[in-house]
């Protein structure tokens, strides 16, 4: 039940930052009601094509694609009246990020998959969202810039698998993970942290 709640709160967070996204592109409401859902269904769409699931998620159970929806459709009428989107935009976008980071390392882990699999597939579904939607926002993906974006998500991704092998039993490790990935990017965000110099690759 967990699991669920934390990938609806995921998916409303993503699209909430897609709707953000486009608001300085003059773009009407179906448009941008797509770019939310997208934004917000993309990610774990991804992982279970990539995973050969009989079925992806939202088709599986509607309410996913309810929620993406509705939190678009919420969120075109509402970020009008929000003076800081920015901030908004950045504190969903880690919400969604760590959401779901955790939720697709933790169903993964639960299909039987090695947990390499389950990291990597918990980091690509955690990013790609944010990807498609720079993407279709004409905007540089998040993921390729200097700051750690996708570091976060590895860190929180192993720290999930760590926790379910020593204590499977407690109820509260997905969360555990999904602060970690959050209060890591906001950190980031705050006071500004890159990679060192020395791990950048520069051109000559």
């Amino acid at each position: 039940m967990l699991l669920y709640l934390l990938g609806m709160f995921g998916i409303a967070a993503f699209a909430i930052t897609g709707v953000i996204s486009s608001g300085k592109k003059d773009m009407d409401l179906f448009s941008v009601v797509f770019l939310g859902m997208v934004t917000s269904l993309g990610g774990g769409t991804l992982r279970d094509t990539v995973l050969g699931v009989e079925a992806v998620y939202w088709v599986q159970d509607t309410s996913y694609l309810w929620v993406a929806f509705l939190s678009s459709v919420a969120a075109f009428f509402a970020v009008r009246f929000i003076e800081n989107r920015q901030r908004i935009f950045h504190y969903a976008d880690s919400f969604g990020l760590a959401l779901f980071t955790i939720v697709a390392t933790e169903k993964v882990m639960e299909l039987g998959f090695p947990s390499i699999i389950a990291i990597t597939m918990g980091v690509i579904t955690g990013i790609a969202g944010g990807i498609i939607r720079d993407l279709l926002s004409h905007k540089p993906p998040l993921v390729l810039g200097r700051e750690f974006y996708a570091t976060p998500a590895f860190l929180g991704a192993i720290l999930f698998v760590l926790l379910q092998k020593n204590i499977p039993f407690h109820e509260f490790n997905s969360i555990y993970a999904v602060l970690l990935v959050f209060i890591l990017r906001v950190f980031a965000i705050h006071k500004d942290l890159y990679y060192p110099s020395w791990l950048l690759y520069k051109k000559r």
